[in-house]
């Protein structure tokens, strides 16, 4: 059966001071799945007077999932919600019909996924919600110290709830490894490289692809199994679902379908009272103000 593989180069840029290679959404792939926003957040070490503050702002129609790897974040978000994001653990805050949250590095060392889902339509006004989880199961692939993010992969299930069907597991080898994987064929996936290289042979495509961090190689529906090579210590997110049937529109902090919800949404975070984000309390520091909405366009 064939199936679609592109290579996707990531967006540099910096978020809260902290450096970020941006997979999604690009131009040429908008969504994995419900998987719509993938950033890569350092590793960096910063100045304590430099670290990451990312001040109170909105989301809605979407779930905002951060995967720690180093260091430590404290969220507040508009719930009153206030939990410290330390490695191996996993922040999901569902926004539904809206939120407003910030962010904080604890720490000068930080390195960590900022990943977005998109609501489906069934679920994307539902209320707000937030959730930590500390454990998360584990599982050895074949060299491979792999960490189960969201979903289901060798008999077991990730605690973290989803909406749609969803695969998001951490792969982490401290030295050579060569390993294959079933992948289920329904589903598209996106192997996006967080530490060293990386040789990716899905099954029944020809070229063997080098990946490193910068660069997420995308895998469509069809695909049955990938080989995975390194020669040195690596780490790479496998992030996969079912395909969504028409991409989300997706502006500034917001995940929607139609251009004249964003300029509602728009003029809600410009209230005083920040409208159905309602306020943070706690943050040190301004909220972060909407921006002009530029033209937007039904995908």
């Amino acid at each position: 059966m064939s199936f679609a593989v592109e290579r996707i180069q990531s967006h540099v840029g910096d978020v809260g001071g902290i450096p970020i290679q941006r997979s999604l959404p690009n131009r040429v792939r908008r969504t994995i799945g419900a998987w719509c926003f993938a950033d890569h957040a350092g590793p960096a070490t910063l100045p304590p007077d430099q670290r990451m503050r990312v001040g109170p702002h909105p989301h809605t129609g979407l779930s905002t999932f951060s995967w720690m790897i180093e260091g430590e974040v404290l969220h507040r978000d508009s719930l009153g919600s206030e939990q410290v994001l330390r490695a191996g653990e996993v922040n999901l805050m569902t926004a539904g019909h809206g939120i407003s949250h910030s962010e904080e590095s604890l720490t000068d060392r930080i390195h960590l996924a900022q990943l977005w889902i998109a609501l489906p339509d069934a679920e994307r006004e539902r209320q707000p919600g937030f959730q930590h989880f500390a454990t998360l199961p584990r599982l050895g692939l074949g060299g491979f110290d792999a960490t189960l993010l969201v979903g289901e992969f060798g008999g077991e299930r990730s605690p973290v709830p989803s909406f749609t069907p969803l695969l998001g597991m951490d792969l982490a080898a401290g030295g050579p490894v060569d390993a294959v994987l079933r992948l289920r064929p329904g589903f598209e996936y996106g192997l996006m490289p967080l530490e060293g290289e990386i040789e990716v042979a899905p099954m029944g495509h020809e070229t063997v692809e080098a990946i490193a961090p910068g660069t997420l190689l995308y895998v469509g529906p069809g695909c049955e199994s990938v080989e995975l090579r390194a020669g040195a210590a690596c780490r790479l997110l496998l992030l996969g679902g079912a395909p969504w049937p028409v991409p989300p529109l997706l502006w500034w902090n917001f995940v929607g379908r139609e251009p004249a919800e964003m300029q509602a949404w728009a003029l809600d975070w410009a209230r005083e009272d920040g409208g159905r984000f309602g306020a943070v309390r706690g943050y040190d520091g301004p909220r972060i103000p909407v921006p002009p909405v530029p033209a937007l366009r039904r995908p």
